[in-house]
């Protein structure tokens, strides 16, 4: 009886706090004369207040962020402000930030990333020439870093574009056939897929209704992406648009010959796979194997002395 006291007490004690939990956790009646009273009773929020109510990025992050692209931006000049607008388009306006915030990244991780080299090396003893020099390797690092991911991500996203293509343009194939527009087959593109490529089908879609032309809509989409397929995909969708040729007979020629350049494409990759398989090999199979081989007989003539003997 006196080894079950504990295991009945915890039990208890589990119990209680269950209970506890499920009686804070319960909805309780709302009473509306209290919510008014409690709504327009408390006095109204002071501006500090106010800001310390906000996200911690609102905060600190952005207003470092935007002094930092202010002090950058006076020695810029404005046309790498359009470069870096058009790669911030063809990555698809990620975080949906502006050059300017772009460019507040950089240049808070380079200072980030030099300040912590610098006082790194001065936890480590090391000289001020050798923390100066670490402190502006890394700041030079921290301000590449941003631009480097921005170039993997415009890449991911044409690759994706490239990959959805040949699907996308079966479906606007089959629904233009059934007797849909091309802005609504359009549409059902948007319907059925989450890519990118349903992204920018969106925002030609969002563009037209706004009043924008379907041919200059579309110009914009190929500017926003430079794919090649895309591209020439646009380019006979404008022309059967302006000369009257049927779309539907464009489409077909169109995802007959995507569906041509994906298997070509694939080919080609599978033509380089052994060459890029070559230096793995070279470097890191054919060492391993010659040491699993070739080690034991080598201690073997090693340990009889033939060598020795030679």
């Amino acid at each position: 009886m006196a080894d079950m006291l504990p295991l009945v007490v915890a039990g208890i004690a589990g119990l209680s706090i269950l209970l506890i939990i499920i009686g804070v956790a319960a909805p309780r009646s709302a009473d509306q004369v209290q919510e008014r009273l409690i709504e327009y009773g408390t006095r109204p929020m002071t501006l500090e207040e106010l800001e310390l109510s906000l996200p911690f990025s609102d905060r600190i992050v952005k207003p470092m962020i935007r002094g930092m692209s202010n002090f950058i931006l006076r020695f810029a000049p404005q046309r790498s402000l359009a470069n870096l607008q058009h790669k911030l388009e063809l990555a698809g306006r990620p975080n949906n930030w502006t050059p300017r915030e772009f460019i507040g990244i950089r240049g808070l991780a380079a200072t980030l990333l030099g300040i912590l080299g610098f006082l790194l090396l001065s936890l480590a003893g090391q000289t001020l020439l050798y923390r100066i020099g670490l402190g502006i390797v890394l700041s030079l690092l921290g301000f590449y870093l941003p631009s480097a991911w921005l170039g993997s991500k415009i890449k991911k996203r044409q690759e994706e574009a490239v990959k959805a293509l040949p699907d996308a343009l079966d479906l606007l194939t089959i629904s233009v056939e059934a007797g849909l527009g091309f802005d609504a087959a359009l549409n059902k593109v948007v319907e059925k897929w989450d890519n990118e490529l349903s992204h920018e089908f969106m925002r030609v879609i969002a563009e037209m209704r706004v009043g924008k032309k379907r041919a200059d809509a579309l110009r914009d989409m190929a500017k926003r992406m430079e794919v090649s397929d895309v591209t020439s995909f646009i380019a006979a969708i404008i022309q059967a648009d302006q000369l009257g040729v049927s779309i539907s007979k464009v489409l077909r020629i169109q995802s007959e010959q995507m569906r041509i350049r994906r298997r070509q494409r694939a080919e080609e990759k599978a033509r380089k796979a052994p060459i890029k398989m070559l230096i793995p090999m070279v470097f890191l199979i054919f060492p391993a194997l010659f040491i699993v081989l070739l080690g034991p007989s080598a201690i073997i003539v090693k340990n009889s002395g033939v060598l020795g003997a030679l």
